[in-house]
C-alpha cells in the first residue's frame, strides 16, 4: 500500500527552522551532550533499514550485513566526523551513502572487527530483521543504489506518519486518524464510509481530511529539512523524495 505523496514543494507554509534540527545537531555533535546522543541515536535508527539494505545488495549474507552495518555505525559514532558535510554543504542521505561505499570498500572481511557499543547493539536488530523479512521490493530487479534510496523514502514517510499519529493522539482523537490516514492511501475507503463509521457529515470528513492533509505536508517538510544543512536544498530534497516514490 502505497501512501500519498501529492506534496507541495512550495514554501507555503512558511520557513522552517534549521536552527535545531536533527542534522544540524548531528553536525554540532562533538561532544557527549544529551540533546546530540539523542539526535545521533534517531540516525542510527532512522538509516539502519536502508544501509542495511544497500549492503545486502552487495551479495553479503544477512549474518554480513548485520555486522558490516553495525560496524559502520560504531565506525561513525566514534569518529562523529561531520566537518566534511558542513564545508560540503552535504545532504545526510547522499553523505551516508557515500560513506558507506567507501567504508565497504576499506572492509576487510576476514578481518572485520564489529564494535556495538559497550555490547549493545545500536539499534534492535530483531525489529529490523522482521522488517528485511516482511520487505516486499522486487530485490532482485532494484540496484543497491535504489534499494537504498526506496528504503530512505519509506522510512521517511513512517516517521512523518508516526509524528502525525501521535498528534491526534494527545488530541484525544486516534480513532479519527486511524480512518482518515487510509485517504492517504491507493486503496482509500471513501469518505462517506468513513463518515458513517465515525457518525460524522460526509462534508466534516472532508474538512478533518483536509486538515489533515495539510498537517502531513507540513510534516514531511520538517523530516526533509532535517537531513539537509542547506535550507535551499530542501526543495530539491522534496522533489527526489516524490520521484522515488512514484517510480
Amino acid at each position: 500500500m502505497a501512501l500519498w505523496t501529492g506534496v507541495s514543494v512550495s514554501a507555503q507554509n512558511g520557513a522552517v527552522a534549521f536552527t535545531t534540527t536533527q542534522w544540524s545537531v548531528v553536525l554540532d555533535a562533538q561532544g557527549e551532550s544529551p540533546s546530540a546522543q539523542e539526535a545521533l541515536e534517531k540516525l542510527c535508527r532512522t538509516y539502519w533499514w536502508p544501509l542495511y539494505g544497500f549492503v545486502r545488495r552487495q551479495s553479503y549474507s544477512p549474518e554480513e550485513a548485520q555486522d558490516l552495518t553495525q560496524g559502520f555505525f560504531a565506525m561513525l559514532l566514534e569518529r562523529r566526523d561531520f566537518d566534511a558535510v558542513r564545508r560540503e554543504k552535504g545532504r545526510l542521505r547522499s553523505y551516508l551513502l557515500a560513506s558507506l561505499k567507501n567504508f565497504l570498500a576499506k572492509a576487510h572481511r576476514r578481518a572485520m572487527t564489529i564494535k556495538r557499543g559497550e555490547g549493545r547493539p545500536l539499534v534492535p536488530l530483531e525489529e529490523l530483521l522482521i522488517r528485511e523479512r516482511a520487505d516486499l521490493e522486487p530485490a532482485d530487479m532494484l540496484s543497491a543504489d535504489r534499494i537504498y534510496e526506496r528504503r530512505w523514502a519509506l522510512t521517511l514517510l513512517e516517521q512523518v506518519i508516526e509524528r502525525l499519529g501521535e498528534e491526534y493522539r494527545v488530541a484525544g482523537s486516534s480513532a479519527l486518524f486511524e480512518q482518515l490516514k487510509q485517504l492517504l492511501s491507493d486503496d482509500r475507503p471513501s469518505q462517506a464510509k468513513i463518515a458513517q463509521e465515525l457518525g460524522m457529515t460526509e462534508n466534516a470528513v472532508k474538512q478533518a481530511f483536509h486538515r489533515l492533509r495539510q498537517r502531513y505536508r507540513m510534516l514531511l517538510r520538517e523530516e526533509i529539512a532535517q537531513t539537509v544543512t542547506v535550507p535551499g536544498d530542501v526543495e530539491d530534497e522534496l522533489r527526489h523524495f516524490i520521484a522515488i516514490l512514484q517510480t
